[in-house]
């Protein structure tokens, strides 16, 4: 068995993998043995039917699990032995040559590979990103309190007790609903443009055909290529800011603690009671509730996504210029 490594650019590689008689044969013994000994064939006993049969009913199958098991051992121990930081998974390149599946024969096989960028910034006060202070017009106030007036004129008209409101009550009400509204919105595009200027800063490379047919193949159809051409522009940014938040993770010595995970799932499940609006939940109910979030792999690498970028972004925030910024309601809802 050998692997040979042709470049292909600075993000691509080729992989061809030779697979000799001699490296599958142990294990197809092994696999024939075991099959034949739980083969349930009619007319026989089990563990008695003969190899002729076993080997004309299953002999292809036992040799292509038996070659495919040595080329994903070679493929994973010469990628860890060269230390590629490899994305995704190795691909069947289109370069293939054709398979006789016969036992006894010598196969090849021939993989793409693309390699991750290599992510090199500094961070420092030069960096500079602007926080939005955002100003409300009486205008921009107005159609919301028009519906709140309508609102409590309705809750009046249904029960007369209810208590009343001035439209000096509504408007201030309405003041303090914007202010918070943009207060989190804004947070919220304090953190994206943080993430996006150190993407840009970082400058990164995406093997960018390569990482379109391994989406398409590692979601097993269902996403066409039609569909990852569209969404693949955001999901190439995402990509990118997954490498730099990895490199900074790093870079600050962060770790994610078992306990980081834990508090994420928690206030995942209070904030997802609320959104029901069921407050004062018991503390047996929200664990048990984050003890089944937990349970989920894929619940806990989102988890794990959101811990790294808490942590990121809070150091970022340290260590850069954090610019206020004043802007009217109208040019922000423009950016």
């Amino acid at each position: 068995m050998s692997v040979k490594k042709k470049k292909i650019d600075d993000l691509n590689l080729q992989l061809t993998v030779e697979v000799q008689p001699e490296d599958y044969a142990p294990i197809s013994k092994k696999k024939f043995a075991e099959r034949k000994r739980t083969a349930d064939f009619k007319g026989f006993r089990k563990g008695m039917v003969p190899a002729s049969l076993i080997q004309r009913v299953y002999g292809e199958q036992i040799l292509v699990e038996s070659v495919n098991e040595v080329v994903s051992k070679s493929l994973d121990e010469y990628i860890s032995s060269q230390k590629l930081h490899i994305l995704g998974e190795p691909l069947g390149s289109e370069k293939q040559p054709e398979i006789e599946w016969k036992d006894g024969n010598a196969f090849t096989f021939v993989f793409d590979v693309a390699l991750a960028p290599e992510v090199s910034l500094e961070v420092a006060k030069s960096d500079e990103v602007p926080s939005y202070t955002v100003t409300v017009s009486a205008k921009d106030k107005a159609p919301m309190i028009e519906n709140m007036k309508k609102y409590y004129a309705e809750q009046k008209e249904k029960n007369p007790d209810a208590e009343a409101k001035s439209d000096d009550d509504i408007e201030k009400e309405v003041a303090e609903r914007m202010k918070e509204q943009y207060r989190q919105e804004s947070e919220w595009r304090l953190s994206k443009d943080i993430r996006d200027y150190f993407v840009k800063k970082a400058g990164l490379k995406l093997p960018e055909d390569f990482l379109k047919r391994w989406l398409v193949a590692a979601n097993d159809g269902k996403y066409s290529k039609e569909d990852v051409e569209k969404e693949f522009p955001g999901f190439a940014e995402d990509f990118k800011w997954q490498m730099v938040r990895g490199y900074l993770m790093d870079k600050f010595g962060f770790k994610v603690e078992q306990k980081d995970i834990t508090d994420a799932a928690e206030a995942y499940v209070t904030y997802q009671y609320a959104m029901y609006g069921i407050g004062n939940v018991p503390a047996d109910m929200v664990k048990d509730a984050v003890n089944n979030v937990l349970s989920d792999r894929r619940q806990v690498e989102r988890l794990v996504e959101q811990v790294e970028d808490r942590k990121v972004l809070e150091k970022l925030k340290e260590e850069i210029t954090i610019k206020p910024t004043k802007i009217t309601a109208a040019k922000f809802r423009e950016l």
